[in-house]
């Protein structure tokens, strides 16, 4: 699980309409559909969580606390960088990397995101595949929580 989908879950509701849309459909599939899957974080996910607002990140905390943690091993990093060396993702997006890098090193079969930009975006995961594969990893089918439905 991406950062974005706890992000999602404990912010306050959006003006903007497509926001809101997605929030709604992450608790929807949170309360309805989480149970049926195992979900793993990463460090990343708990740096991001407690940063900023002391407040807002308690809450955040609360929501990943339970979740089993995916190391950041030297083959994460080895692969984060060939995705990043690749130009698929702009190096900004060091992170984003890095999270599909930790899903595909330990097998996850989903990577859960709404970070369409950067990692559920279809041309975006057919490259990462790619690349993946080259570096004999498999990629996780990346998502957001409305596909697993």
């Amino acid at each position: 699980m991406e950062t974005t989908i706890r992000s999602y879950l404990t912010s306050r509701p959006s003006r903007d309409l497509i926001i809101a849309g997605h929030q709604q459909v992450t608790k929807e599939w949170w309360e309805k559909r989480r149970g049926a899957f195992e979900i793993y974080i990463s460090q990343l996910v708990i740096d991001e969580a407690r940063a900023g607002d002391p407040d807002a990140a308690r809450e955040r905390m609360l929501i990943v606390r339970d979740f089993a943690m995916l190391d950041i091993t030297p083959e994460v990093g080895h692969l984060a960088s060939a995705i990043l060396a690749s130009g698929i993702l702009p190096r900004k997006a060091a992170t984003d990397a890095a999270h599909i890098a930790i899903a595909a090193v330990h097998g996850v079969d989903f990577l859960l995101t709404w970070n369409c930009v950067h990692i559920a975006n279809a041309v975006i995961a057919k490259a990462v595949a790619n690349i993946c594969r080259q570096y004999d990893w498999e990629s996780p089918v990346i998502c957001t929580p409305e596909e697993l439905f």
